[in-house]
């Protein structure tokens, strides 16, 4: 009867823990509508970009460490403004992979986007010098595709640097977060 009840008592605090992380409100771009410098995607991520990163677990331990050579085009495609970012990881234990975004511009601060280990599409919104990235990825762990969403935050310091803090988590529970610095070649 005691190991029941105890099962019970677990299983009502997830849930209640899970209720409780589902009320927390967000924070919305337009919170940075006044920030500067203002962000436009297509300026910034035009030409080529480096990046430097790392994965940190939820206790926060660093996981992976990594770099980022990013390729940007900009072009208008069937009267949509779209571009094409074509990303090359390098990890510091030598591994490589490559992601390429097709971002697509749907109003005048949203973005939706697609990518071969992208779960449907990726939404984004601008605001200020802020860019909110909402996606799910199919994240290989240990031989199997994990689903992991990403609510993926950029904010653009000044014309070449922008800073990106990104939180993974599954079922609402936090696996950890990508941080990384990014830095515009000059042209």
């Amino acid at each position: 009867m005691f190991k029941y009840l105890r099962h019970r008592l677990r299983l009502l605090l997830v849930v209640v823990a899970l209720g409780g992380l589902n009320a927390c409100s967000s924070v919305e771009p337009t919170l940075y509508a006044s920030e500067q410098p203002a962000l436009h995607l297509p300026k910034y991520f035009n030409g080529e970009v480096d990046a430097w990163g790392v994965f940190t677990d939820r206790s926060g331990r660093v996981v992976k460490r990594f770099t980022v050579v990013m390729r940007c085009t900009w072009s208008t495609v069937d009267g949509v403004e779209t571009g094409v970012l074509d990303e090359q990881f390098t990890y510091s234990d030598g591994s490589q992979q490559r992601r390429v975004w097709t971002l697509r511009k749907t109003g005048e601060r949203h973005y939706t986007g697609t990518a071969d280990d992208v779960v449907g599409e990726a939404m984004g919104e601008t605001s200020g010098n802020a860019f909110r990235w909402r996606y799910t990825l199919a994240l290989p762990v240990d031989g199997r595709i994990w689903h992991v969403d990403f609510d993926d935050w950029m904010y653009l310091m000044d014309d070449n640097v922008m800073l990106n803090r990104a939180v993974m988590s599954k079922f609402g529970v936090r696996l950890g977060e990508v941080t990384l610095s990014f830095r515009r070649r000059p042209t």
